[in-house]
């Protein structure tokens, strides 16, 4: 399929993400938080690393509140005049060396399980995206989809460390209270009256934070997602002397990034501004109260140490919003992060044999709707064992779409397809891989060499079976002109778009089994190398069923039969040269010059019987 539906389909798979991380972010009142169920998935899946995290930073955090109170009572003990208190000394250190050594265990353990679980994230998304129908995939563009795999990952990673460090840090301000309340009274009623407005202040910044966090990081998707298309499309920039307008389209929305950020920024700055004036108001507050206390003689000297110390625990907010704002992150990359792991996979219930017979393709009422709109219409079909179906039609008719349902990547909503009898659908994964082969107009290679490219595939053909395939795709002879002929590094193998096309033959041929499925696999090809990629599939016919989606006369010409499609339906099935006779057929390939077995002599034939 392609232009409009295509972009409808688009568009519609965009809106449904966006909905989807809508909902993950909260903004439409939908219940159960999906990044509630992240942040499980990842305990779940390395719960002891988060759990040595938690453990240690509440050491770390019950190590800093026992501290106040070892050193009042040294102070205590130094101004009594007796003997030097060394075991309370040895104390105070004691406890800052093991709050020291525990925030190190902290740092490491939660460096090394985030980093884990950075790239459990990232094979598990991608996993899903591999396994999903292609048409889910191709929803998110590829800068947007990479940025996802990439720094979303390692922020939604984070989420069990800050979610355990967040702990830890409420410890230091509710120990803090503890630890005057057990003092004296009075200076914690002192404390408590500043208590209300911190919670609120630490409230509004997790909010602001987590929006202000997707926001930047849906622009920094948009910016990526731009420089993709620029980097894929620099041939056409540069032939349309467009360059200056690409620059400023893929620079646009860092002006938005630049608020995105700033608005972090702020938020953090206004945090910041609103504690640096109202804890040390509370913190001279608590002060006063336990120096008239002191001055009372209902508290010791030791004692004002130790409140003074609990009471900069108590309204220190500082490691509260950093573990916060850390918390936000993650939640926010969860989101971003949800739509990916959720896609829906394939169903392969595999339960059938695999098929038995010469290749028979059948498509029995297929149906295909997308946003309301029938992409493929009550599709019935049955290509014989051994024989080609060229589909044609205009743009938009449906052909991709009915050669992605063809072959199983796509699933009708309506209809079923088989191959020799046997539901598609009931086919092991594996096995129909292996029986079904395809070849697209803009393959994509993968594999360090180009040998490793043409034998890609769930089976790998030996190097005489590479060098066959390779020679039927009429691909060798500018294989064997690269500086180590199939050995060549992909990416020191400079290839034209035509020269992609063969190699992407190749590995179709490399790979033989009962079905063949062309999509305009051959479009980039010259005549008279078509030609001869033609007569090695003609070779095969015995072999292998053919369905091929052709743009040229010549290629739907050489077809046993064709498909007209119009609109999604199949508006009539049969030899070439009957459906050339009516003239709306003809005016599908739009004038295209015609080779002379079309019924219709050649332009060059014309033109030389003219002279």
């Amino acid at each position: 399929m392609s232009g409009e539906p295509r972009r409808k389909d688009r568009r519609a798979e965009q809106e449904e993400r966006a909905a989807q991380e809508r909902r993950a972010e909260g903004g439409d009142g939908a219940p159960p938080d999906e990044r509630r169920g992240l942040l499980a998935a990842l305990l779940r899946r390395r719960p002891w690393p988060a759990a040595g995290v938690l453990l240690c930073g509440a050491g770390a955090a019950l190590a800093a509140l026992a501290l106040p109170a070892a050193l009042g009572v040294t102070v205590d003990r130094l101004l009594s005049g007796g003997a030097v208190p060394w075991q309370w000394i040895a104390l105070c250190a004691a406890l800052t060396l093991t709050e020291v050594a525990l925030d190190a265990a902290v740092a490491l353990l939660g460096g090394v399980n985030s980093a884990r679980l950075t790239r459990w994230l990232r094979e598990r998304a991608l996993a899903g995206v591999l396994r999903t129908e292609p048409h889910r995939a191709a929803a998110f563009t590829p800068g947007d989809l990479t940025t996802r795999l990439t720094a979303t990952t390692t922020a939604a990673a984070d989420a069990p460390v800050a979610a355990a460090s967040t702990v830890c840090a409420v410890l230091l301000p509710v120990g803090g209270l503890v630890g005057i309340l057990l003092t004296d009274v009075w200076t914690a009623l002192a404390l408590l009256a500043g208590i209300p407005p911190l919670i609120l202040l630490l409230r509004v910044f997790t909010r602001d934070t987590t929006a202000a966090t997707a926001d930047y990081q849906r622009a920094q998707a948009t910016v990526a997602t731009r420089l993709s298309e620029a980097v894929d499309g620099a041939a056409t920039v540069r032939a349309a002397g467009t360059a200056r307008y690409e620059h400023a389209r893929v620079t646009a929305p860092l002006a938005e990034l630049d608020v995105h950020g700033r608005r972090t920024w702020r938020v953090y700055g206004h945090a910041v501004g609103l504690s640096s004036v109202l804890l040390p108001v509370l913190t001279a507050l608590v002060l006063a109260v336990g120096g008239l206390r002191l001055a009372a003689g209902a508290l010791s000297v030791g004692e004002l140490v130790a409140v003074s110390r609990y009471a900069t625990l108590a309204v220190g907010v500082g490691a509260v919003t950093g573990a916060l704002g850390s918390l936000a992150r993650s939640r926010a990359a969860g989101a971003r992060l949800g739509p990916v792991l959720t896609l829906p996979p394939f169903t392969h219930r595999g339960a059938a044999p695999p098929p038995g017979g010469p290749g028979t393709l059948e498509l029995r009422g297929v149906a295909v709707v997308r946003e309301g709109v029938h992409v493929l219409r009550d599709v019935r079909l049955t290509v014989p064992a051994g024989s080609s179906l060229a589909v044609v039609g205009r743009s938009g008719a449906g052909k991709s779409t009915l050669a992605a349902v063809a072959g199983r990547l796509l699933d009708p909503d309506a209809g079923d397809v088989r191959l020799d009898g046997v539901r598609l659908a009931d086919v092991d994964p594996v096995v129909l891989r292996s029986e079904i082969g395809y070849a697209f107009g803009r393959p994509a290679l993968f594999g360090p060499t180009v040998a490793d490219a043409i034998a890609f595939g769930t089976r790998r053909p030996d190097p005489g079976e590479v060098r066959d395939a390779a020679h039927a795709a009429a691909a060798d002879p500018f294989v064997r002109l690269l500086p180590h002929g199939y050995d060549t590094p992909l990416e020191d193998a400079p290839m034209s778009g035509g020269e992609r096309q063969r190699l992407g033959l190749a590995r179709a041929f490399a790979h033989p089994g009962r079905l063949l499925i062309l999509d305009d696999a051959t479009s980039g090809l010259d005549t008279a190398t078509e030609r001869r990629v033609q007569r090695a599939l003609d070779r095969h016919s015995t072999r292998r069923t053919r369905l091929i989606v052709a743009h040229r006369v010549a290629t739907a010409a050489r077809a046993d039969r064709v498909a007209w499609l119009e609109d999604g339906a199949v508006r009539a099935v049969g030899p070439h040269t009957r459906l050339w006779r009516d003239p709306e057929y003809r005016a599908v390939f739009h004038g295209e010059s015609v080779p002379e077995q079309s019924g219709v002599p050649a332009v060059e034939d014309r033109t030389e019987a003219a002279r």
